[in-house]
C-alpha cells in the first residue's frame, strides 16, 4: 500500500482502523460490536466506513464463508508516522518546536518514554541548525521579529 494512504483516513476511520490493528484481523460485525459500544454508532455507519478503508486500500477484504474478514494493509505506526510527518510539514518551520513541546506537555508518557525523548533531543542538539530555515510566504515573512504569522 502506498504510504499516502494513510493520510486520507478521516478521524472515525482512525477509529475502525484502531479496531482492526488491535485485533489484527476483524469482521464487520466484529467492528460494529466495539464500536456500537465504545462510539454509539449505527451498523450501517460502520459498514459504510470500513468499505471506504477497503477502497482506499488502509484494509484488505478476505472471504471467509458468508462474511468477509478485514486486515489492515498499513501498521499503525507506519499511519501515525505519516500522518505526523504531513502535519509536521504543513506548520511553519519556527512553530514547530513550540508545537512539539505542547504536546509533550499534554501528553501522558511512561518513563521510557521521556527517557527515550531525552536521548533523541540530546543527539539532536548535536547537530541542530542555530535556527531553521524559514518556510513562509516569500517577502511576507515575519517570523525574525517573533511575529510569524503565517
Amino acid at each position: 500500500m502506498e504510504v499516502s494512504t494513510a493520510l486520507n483516513i478521516s478521524a472515525a476511520e482512525w477509529q475502525v482502523m484502531r479496531v482492526a490493528w488491535t485485533l489484527g484481523q476483524v469482521s464487520s460485525q466484529t467492528v460494529s460490536d466495539v464500536l456500537a459500544k465504545k462510539m454509539d454508532w449505527k451498523a450501517a455507519t460502520i459498514k459504510t466506513l470500513v468499505g471506504r478503508l477497503v477502497k482506499k486500500g488502509a484494509l484488505t477484504a478476505e472471504r471467509d464463508g458468508k462474511r468477509y474478514l478485514y486486515h489492515p494493509s498499513i501498521s499503525e505506526q507506519q499511519a501515525m508516522d505519516t500522518a505526523s510527518e504531513v502535519f509536521i510539514g504543513q506548520l511553519c518551520q519556527h512553530k514547530v518546536g513550540k508545537t512539539l513541546l505542547k504536546m509533550v506537555e499534554d501528553t501522558t508518557l511512561s518513563q521510557a518514554d521521556i527517557a527515550a525523548l531525552i536521548t533523541t533531543l540530546q543527539e539532536k542538539q548535536k547537530t541542530a541548525p542555530k535556527e531553521v530555515a524559514c518556510n513562509c510566504l516569500p517577502d511576507n515573512c515575519q517570523c525574525a521579529d517573533g511575529s510569524c504569522n503565517c
